[in-house]
Parts: C-alpha cells; sequence; structure tokens
C-alpha cells in the first residue's frame, strides 16, 4: 500500500488531542458500552500521542505510547476509522510509532492485544508473552516486539 498517510505526534489536551479521544471512544469505547472518564484522560498528559491524517486532513486513525520501566513503552488505544480497516492504515501507523520510539531511545514495544487482534499483530512480528487475560472484560493477549 502507497503510504499517503501523515503520522504526526500531537500534544495532549489540544484540539487534535481532543479528535483523536473522539475516534477512541467511537472505536474501541462505545461497543463496549464503556465511556472516557476526565479522571481517566488526565493520566495521559504524559504519554505520546500519534495520530494519522489522510492527504485532505482528516484523522483517520490514532494510538498512544506510554513509556514503561527498562527501555520499554506500552502501545495502547490504537484505532482507525470503521470504514478504512483492513487496508493497511494500521500497518502504516504502527510502523511509524516504532520509529519514533526507537528514535526516542526505546528498545522494546510492548501492547494488550484484544484476542481478535493478535493476527494482525502476529503479521507484523509481534510475539505473545504469558496467557491469555482479561482487559475491559474482553480476551486480551500481552504481546512483545524488539525494536
Amino acid at each position: 500500500m502507497k503510504n499517503t498517510y501523515q503520522f504526526n505526534l500531537v500534544d495532549f489536551g489540544t484540539p487534535a488531542y481532543d479528535e483523536t479521544v473522539r475516534l477512541r471512544r467511537d472505536i474501541l469505547r462505545i461497543p463496549l458500552q464503556l465511556e472516557f472518564y476526565p479522571e481517566d484522560l488526565a493520566l495521559e498528559y504524559d504519554q505520546y500521542h500519534l495520530a494519522g491524517y489522510d492527504q485532505t486532513g482528516d484523522l483517520v486513525a490514532c494510538l498512544v505510547l506510554k513509556t514503561l520501566p527498562d527501555s520499554a513503552i506500552k502501545m495502547r488505544q490504537v484505532a482507525v476509522q470503521e470504514n478504512l480497516q483492513k487496508q493497511g492504515i494500521g500497518q502504516l501507523m504502527v510502523a511509524a510509532s516504532e520509529a519514533i520510539a526507537r528514535d526516542l531511545g526505546f528498545k522494546k514495544m510492548v501492547l494488550h492485544a484484544r484476542k481478535t487482534a493478535v493476527p494482525f499483530y502476529k503479521k507484523i512480528k509481534y510475539k505473545p508473552s504469558g496467557k491469555e487475560f482479561l482487559e475491559v472484560e474482553i480476551p486480551h493477549f500481552k504481546m512483545v516486539k524488539n525494536l
């Protein structure tokens, strides 16, 4: 897939950040009857927020990176507009996040993949680590990739 998308870090608390929260809410939260609460979002102030835009400047994807100990960073809250899923945008965004993480000096990417997303992450060289567990009431697996 030709990369016609732009991936940028956006600052916490900005209109661009608010737009990523709306996308994450629509794709990840509403289907589970969950909501973001101000106290949850307040914890994201020191995390990295990656936004993906199409040629017209519309937000199409986003994710959050959270610093962990031991040169690791956690990818979380990965969301792609529903009508654009399965078109390679997620792969492009993950690759962009990995490049940013490497540039920031991180050596390992960690994530909690919904069971349904495990094949996607395996395809891009993430390895399951440990047993299945429940998070937000649905099955997940911890997955890891060395950067």
